[in-house]
């Protein structure tokens, strides 16, 4: 089945968020795949606030490769950026698949750059940014 989410506004990012985790709840591992500046980070933020973490606690891990948040209800959420993975051994390195096997949920960007260590039921989901700002989020599943 083919998902769909616009995100017209910045404004509607939250709502937005609440919607693609009701479609998304039964997936854990889920891989952004958008341009520089699509917005793959602040929709991440944005997911972390529906999920009731910190807003404060919410960064790029850009540098560190992941950051570890806890929800409102205390479950671990994992969030990813792979840009500056240059070799596999450095996802490895990290404790990759302790991160995926954990059962918490696992947001990540920059995927392609990790794509033949990610498991076969990780979701991948498209951003992609129209002329007028809007954001487009797609995915399809079963």
């Amino acid at each position: 089945m083919k998902h769909c989410i616009e995100i017209p506004r910045l404004e509607e990012i939250d709502a937005a968020a609440r919607r693609f985790l009701k479609e998304t709840d039964r997936h854990r591992l889920i891989a952004f795949h958008a341009p520089m500046g699509a917005g793959k980070t602040t929709f991440t933020a944005a997911l972390c606030r529906a999920k009731g973490v910190r807003e404060d606690a919410v960064s790029s891990p850009t540098f560190a490769i992941v950051n570890e948040y806890r929800t409102a209800d205390g479950e671990p959420l994992f969030h990813f950026d792979f840009y500056r993975i240059t070799r596999l051994e450095e996802a490895l390195d990290i404790g990759l698949y302790d991160y995926l096997d954990s059962g918490c949920l696992c947001l990540m960007e920059w995927p392609e750059n990790v794509a033949e260590l990610l498991p076969e039921d990780t979701l991948h989901v498209d951003i992609a940014v129209k002329e007028d700002g809007t954001r487009v989020l797609t995915w399809e599943d079963e």
